[in-house]
């Protein structure tokens, strides 16, 4: 068997935007990153590359912010696809019609939705989180294409699961999934009470060892990350096909932003889309997706 890959993750320029991405995805037709909080326009709490719309900042610098993203991907803002978040498990499938929604308003962002796919070459996948994990998923042969938010109601509603699913319905399989598991709250911060325990206990039928904890003062301690993985392997989507960027939200002015460690705060996001039409991309017949971890 080949030996996974060591690096989970990794930061790089992306023209003028420091970056974190996965070399899980390298090599492949997408390109996927998840930004930072620096390199915008922002000011104050929301310094300075915060893309959320709806979280009290500026229009005009989201608007901006948006853009040098956008550049640095080489697309157009109108490319890319934003959701309202609900912490729940809707996956929707998106394509070229739905390009721009969400990008210069909150108002036709696509409603009440927790995961993008596309099969579609073009179109920007967007999800924004503070705190929440970031994830994507893509089968380069299928090439179909995932960006997914998991906070904990979407964790233990299996959001990542409703979006193998509707990947599914494109032609992808689990097993040839690969997945990057964004910058989150780390379990040692990430206190809940009992209400979120119990969530976790029954989504995992009780087996929720290394994933939520007592934290000796009569609360839990809750592993988004573990979490998500298990959820994933659960699904059918081996292991070492996973690659979780450990890095924690906050606090202390971190690369990513925080919303329990600040509040009002600005959101970063995973973004990522496919490059070339699904006839023209280089994954072979015979394609094995151990083949790409070498």
């Amino acid at each position: 068997m080949t030996a996974p890959a060591t690096t989970t993750f990794e930061f790089r320029k992306q023209r003028d935007l420091e970056v974190l991405a996965w070399p899980l995805f390298d090599g492949l037709d997408a390109e996927i990153m998840v930004t930072t909080r620096h390199g915008g326009v922002s000011s104050g709490p929301y310094g300075t590359l915060n893309l959320g719309l709806h979280v009290g900042d500026s229009a005009a610098d989201v608007l901006e912010n948006r853009r040098r993203v956008a550049n640095a991907l080489g697309a157009s803002p109108a490319d890319f696809v934003f959701c309202n978040q609900s912490h729940g498990r809707e996956a929707r499938i998106v394509s070229a019609a739905d390009r721009g929604k969400g990008t210069l308003s909150q108002d036709d962002a696509i409603r009440q939705t927790d995961a993008l796919v596309t099969q579609d070459p073009g179109t920007v996948l967007a999800v924004m989180v503070a705190d929440c994990v970031p994830i994507v998923l893509y089968d380069p042969a299928a090439h179909v294409l995932a960006c997914v938010h998991a906070g904990w109601r979407g964790t233990v509603a299996r959001v990542a699961e409703a979006t193998l699913d509707a990947m599914a319905s494109l032609g992808a399989r689990p097993a040839n999934v690969l997945a990057g598991v964004g910058p989150a709250i780390a379990p040692d911060h990430y206190q809940v009470g009992k209400e979120v325990a119990d969530a976790a206990d029954r989504c995992f039928r009780g087996d929720t060892n290394g994933i939520i904890r007592p934290d000796g003062f009569g609360r839990w301690l809750f592993d988004l990350w573990a979490a998500n993985r298990r959820i994933l392997r659960d699904a059918g989507v081996p292991d070492r096909q996973v690659q979780v960027a450990a890095l924690p939200t906050g606090p202390d002015q971190g690369p990513f932003f925080s919303d329990r460690a600040a509040r009002p705060c600005g959101r970063f996001a995973a973004i990522a889309r496919l490059r070339r039409p699904v006839g023209d991309h280089f994954i072979p017949d015979s394609y094995a997706p151990q083949d790409l971890l070498v």
